[in-house]
């Protein structure tokens, strides 16, 4: 009998849930118990905001893309069909989940919601446990020594 991480890394789909909740979390405390923004409310704080906003839709967008594009599954919670080590894997391991992050730091920049930007590292910390150590589990019993390779040659995501 195979190891059930060889069929799918988890029984629930972390990833979405956890950036809905983080998002809804980030607005409701941001409007029940509001901070007062501690950075300048400028034109180039505005700037720096939207562009790590834009940075980290390009990045998910291009791992989902490249996901696509391989024939691959991208639910997360769906085991894969390919190892996939080109396009925005090629960097990183997890862009799509970097790209998350950078997306929760632009939207604490452009709405000057403090609680977006505190809220990014528990994301972050959440995605590891949940999602990244499962996929990890299930990309090495799936693909073995191929994974193995593309692990020692690319980070993670940090």
């Amino acid at each position: 009998m195979e190891p059930a991480a060889t069929h799918r890394p988890s029984a629930v789909p972390w990833p979405p849930i956890l950036f809905g909740a983080v998002l809804a979390a980030g607005f409701a405390l941001g409007r029940v118990y509001p901070l007062a923004w501690p950075g300048v409310d400028d034109l180039g704080g505005l700037v720096v905001g939207y562009l790590f906003g834009l940075a980290g839709l390009a990045l998910t967008g291009w791992g989902l893309v490249t996901l696509y594009r391989a024939k691959t599954n991208i639910l997360p919670h769906k085991g894969a069909d390919r190892l996939v080590t080109e396009g925005a894997f090629r960097f990183r391991r997890n862009p799509i989940y970097m790209g998350e992050v950078l997306v929760f730091l632009g939207l604490a920049q452009a709405m000057l919601n403090i609680w977006l930007a505190i809220l990014a590292p528990v994301f972050a910390l959440a995605i590891l446990l949940l999602a990244i150590l499962p996929e990890e589990r299930h990309l090495e019993a799936r693909f073995g020594e191929d994974y193995l390779d593309y692990k020692a040659r690319t980070r993670r995501w940090f």
